[in-house]
């Protein structure tokens, strides 16, 4: 395997919302950092929080596009490592960057706009299954070019959802706003939706003569989800660059005190403001329904949902050493952010 040292990292569309997280790990963990920015971005109100604090932490930022291949093979030229968090609408552009790697060949390790679900190993449904079929298309072209990889399965952000709960209004919100802060503040206070009934099948099982639990999904029962805190996910992922054990693999970030059924969560929340939640609970038939029937964001917010929490597309299955390595065991000595710290702060 490929030792890196050193790395010098490039990371394209920085000022989005995982993005500036990882930008900011990686200044911290004291790579050189460069931050491929359109020169439109600098003079844009909303983003000049973000510049600033790049500036301010010695971030490199270099101007270019997606779609000038010069500006990208000449960013490329300058470093080690390329990280892309681009957006949705951008997914598919990635082989663009794919292509301007092949050309510098120069690039140990790529890592593609994942950081979510894995894409190979879902069961999604309508806008996911199209996003999840975009990105493992960027996947297998990466692996077609021979170019090395790293995937990171970050699973959902921390930040983005456990304020919301994945309650659709809150949700639609936060997706219309652009990512500004939305009203949700915190989980709701009397009523909650809940897709499925809640519960996750626990099946007990023997391997390695350890026994583990296997949370397998049938019918409506509904897998744990898997919460992280973005700035973790952005450490986590920092810690991959330079790592042989890393390198053409999936990372998980399944931090066991994060993994949650609907059902555990509102339990702990419940627990945290002395108060019974209404439950109203949302059959998987009607979920499928509603994905079909609603327009975006909605449509999106139900299918993620239906992923995550039916489907149980986070845990339901086992890590294997074959194609990937979870980051909590990778790398103990990273004190992450547990979910029950992260409800205290929205009490």
């Amino acid at each position: 395997m490929l030792q890196l040292t050193e790395a010098q990292i490039r990371q394209i569309s920085n000022t989005g919302y995982i993005g500036k997280f990882i930008v900011a790990a990686s200044a911290k963990s004291g790579h050189p950092t460069f931050a491929l920015i359109r020169e439109s971005t600098v003079t844009d109100p909303s983003k000049t929080e973000i510049i600033e604090s790049f500036k301010s932490s010695g971030v490199n930022l270099v101007y270019g596009d997606l779609n000038d291949h010069e500006s990208l093979v000449k960013a490329i030229k300058q470093v080690d490592v390329v990280i892309s968090t681009v957006g949705r609408l951008q997914f598919s552009d990635q082989v663009k960057i794919i292509a301007a790697i092949k050309e510098t060949g120069n690039v140990k390790r790529f890592f593609p706009s994942e950081f979510g679900n894995d894409v190979d190993r879902v069961h999604a449904v309508g806008p996911a299954k199209i996003a999840f079929g975009i990105k493992a298309q960027i996947g297998r072209a990466t692996e077609a070019e021979g170019i090395p990889y790293t995937y990171v399965c970050s699973n959902l952000f921390a930040g983005f959802f456990l304020p919301r709960l994945s309650q659709s209004d809150a949700t639609a919100t936060f997706f219309v706003s652009k990512l500004s802060q939305p009203g949700a503040t915190g989980p709701p206070r009397d009523k909650i939706i809940i897709p499925g009934d809640g519960n996750p099948k626990v099946v007990k099982a023997w391997r390695k003569k350890k026994m583990i639990l296997l949370y397998l999904t049938h019918f409506n029962f509904a897998s744990p989800a898997v919460f992280n805190k973005e700035e973790d996910i952005g450490t986590y992922t920092i810690k991959a660059v330079d790592d042989p054990s890393t390198l053409n693999k999936n990372l998980y970030i399944r931090p066991p005190k994060n993994t949650y059924s609907y059902n555990e969560i509102i339990s702990l929340w419940e627990k945290k403001i002395g108060k019974t939640l209404e439950k109203i609970y949302v059959p998987e038939e009607q979920v499928l329904k509603d994905i079909q029937e609603a327009s975006f964001p909605l449509n999106a917010i139900f299918s993620i949902d239906h992923s995550v929490f039916i489907k149980g597309d986070q845990t339901n299955f086992e890590v294997e050493p074959s194609f990937g390595v979870e980051a909590t065991e990778l790398y103990p000595d990273v004190k992450f952010t547990t979910v029950d710290e992260l409800l205290n702060h929205l009490v």
